[in-house]
């Protein structure tokens, strides 16, 4: 059985920088994202339809990352895939900073330091995945590639929050249960 890819391949005019496709977001984190309309109140931030105009990458790293987490190997079909690659392992990066005795706000702390860190990019030599993903052309797409990732890692540590959280102050049980699993046998 494949592995899950992106549905937003079939996005055209979209900007990449390397080979990292540069999507909008639904988000209020500040960035050079372009920025999707928000959820109408009446739609849960956690059940989002792939089909509404505010489904974005973050959403099916989200949906996907419970199934795609169990394959050690991923064929790269585009720049789309390679953001969902980064957005999963990132998760699980998050996922393994979570303890099950935390509270909320300690989570919330631990993962926003984790987003906020100083992190590699494609081309630096401590970024894992440097086979898979070609180097920015030069410092400014460099810059602005490590402010989007950015961007990213804010929003996916506050929707990861939402979902681990969601059934009270204690983490949820099924989502802690994948710390321990590495998507593709790499880790951030």
């Amino acid at each position: 059985m494949p592995a899950y890819h992106s549905i937003f391949l079939q996005d055209q005019d979209v900007r990449v920088i390397g080979n990292t496709a540069l999507l909008p977001l639904r988000t209020r984190t500040r960035g050079p994202a372009y920025t999707l309309p928000l959820l109408p109140p009446s739609t849960s931030a956690i059940d989002v339809d792939p089909d509404s105009e505010s489904y974005d990458p973050l959403d099916e790293v989200l949906s996907l990352f419970r199934a795609n987490t169990f394959f050690r190997n991923f064929e790269i079909k585009g720049p789309a895939d390679r953001l969902l690659i980064y957005g999963i392992l990132f998760v699980s990066e998050c996922l393994g900073k979570i303890k099950a005795t935390m509270g909320q706000r300690d989570a919330e702390k631990a993962l926003m330091n984790a987003a906020l860190d100083q992190f590699a990019i494609p081309g630096d030599a401590s970024f894992p995945l440097n086979q898979a993903f070609e180097a920015p052309r030069d410092r400014q797409d460099a810059e602005t590639l490590r402010q989007y990732l950015s961007q990213v890692r804010q929003e996916l540590a506050q929707r990861l929050l939402q979902r681990v959280y969601a059934g009270g102050s204690a983490p949820s049980k099924w989502w802690l249960s994948f710390t321990k699993r590495k998507f593709m046998g790499k880790s951030l």
